[in-house]
């Protein structure tokens, strides 16, 4: 027989393993930045897991096409780095995050209204809060250089020889160094998984400050992205009935901490390349694999919680930067590489990278404000050269 399920089985289980090492300490910096405790961030850890593995695997078995979720890491980045409104706040945050994504595949002007907001303003919004987090390798470095340096070592080799499996053996490598300094308080680490569910509230501060971020980065920085890596491929998304899963999964994870889930972007052309299968009609295997590894990582979350409240947390943190810092150079670029656009992306940028927070609301949403209101004082001056080129 020439093909088998092994061989995109065994791709899926590697994407899965990528997906999954390369960004969960910037998941548990978030949520735990939001005010979740130990276990309520374990518990959105869990949940993410199996929101992710059972949305990929209904998905992929349903269109047999190798269309695979995350979580949204820009998401959680941005959590990171803003003030805390509360856990029961955030909470509510994340249900009406689901609510938005669900109502993108059902109401095509909703999602419209998200995709006018101009690129470039979104890039620059989504740098922003991914600077704060990327200094943490600078300064962790010079704060406890033993733990660290082993870390940025092996991240920055691979990035030569192994960009793939540069992010999940940093995280091996905190994990060593978490393990060294916890001594025998890691026997007591190992957690069985939990859900622990929380009475969300709802307020405008966090609606305008979590929700609405949250569903631009999460559109603009994980669907869309995920749509063009399954389009180069070859493959169509179904985008209403993807919208209506990840909308529902985002809300039936919320209560438990999971704050967003979404497509895949960097991970997604795994298997839906030919290293899945030669025959793309086969690479939704991978895909489904893919799911199910997801299923039995959420087994692994309490146990990565606790390890990172009883060892050296600061190594995931470096972790978490080190992860996040292509994410932040493709920002960067994306929101600078029109010189037009380039002063109202410098304002999102600052606003976003200040951390200020105006009438309870963070600085993601105002640095949104802050871009636009550039935008549409330059706008009518540069309506006015045309106009004064084309008299003369």
């Amino acid at each position: 027989m020439e093909h088998t399920w092994l061989r995109p089985a065994t791709v899926g289980v590697t994407t899965a393993l990528v997906g999954f090492t390369s960004s969960v300490a910037v998941l548990i910096a978030g949520l735990t930045a939001a005010g979740a405790s130990g276990a309520q961030a374990s518990s959105g850890l869990t949940a993410l897991c199996l929101t992710v593995g059972v949305g990929t695997m209904v998905l992929a078995w349903r269109f047999r096409t190798p269309l695979t979720l995350a979580w949204s890491t820009p998401g959680a980045a941005l959590l990171a780095t803003q003030a805390s409104l509360g856990w029961e706040a955030a909470v509510g945050a994340f249900a009406v995050t689901g609510a938005l994504i669900a109502a993108v595949g059902l109401w095509p002007r909703l999602g419209r209204l998200i995709a006018a907001i101009p690129a470039p303003l979104a890039q620059a919004m989504l740098a922003g809060v991914l600077v704060p987090l990327c200094l943490r390798p600078v300064t962790e470095l010079a704060a406890h250089p033993w733990h660290v340096a082993p870390v940025v070592a092996i991240w920055l080799a691979l990035q030569r020889l192994a960009p793939r499996w540069a992010t999940p053996a940093a995280f091996g490598a905190a994990l060593v160094a978490i393990t060294v300094q916890a001594g025998p308080a890691v026997t007591a680490a190992v957690t069985a998984p939990a859900i622990e569910l929380t009475r969300p509230t709802f307020s405008w501060a966090a609606v305008i400050g979590i929700a609405v971020p949250l569903t631009v980065v999460t559109m603009a920085s994980q669907n869309v992205p995920g749509v063009a890596v399954l389009a180069t491929a070859g493959f169509r998304v179904p985008w209403r009935e993807t919208m209506l899963v990840t909308g529902a999964g985002t809300l039936a994870g919320a209560a438990a901490g999971g704050h967003a889930i979404n497509l895949a972007a960097i991970t997604a052309a795994l298997p839906a390349s030919p290293d899945a299968d030669p025959a793309p009609e086969r690479r939704w295997i991978a895909a489904f694999a893919a799911g199910c590894s997801y299923v039995v990582l959420a087994g692994a979350g309490a146990t990565l919680v606790a390890l990172a409240d009883v060892g050296a947390a600061e190594v995931l943190a470096v972790v978490a930067g080190l992860a996040l810092l292509p994410t932040l150079a493709s920002s960067l670029g994306g929101a600078f590489s029109e010189p037009r656009d380039r002063l109202p992306a410098a304002a999102a940028f600052v606003l976003a990278a200040s951390g200020t927070t105006l009438v309870g609301i963070g600085s993601a949403f105002w640095a949104l404000v802050g871009g636009l209101a550039v935008a549409a004082v330059l706008r009518p001056r540069r309506a006015g050269r045309r106009v004064s080129a084309r008299a003369s």
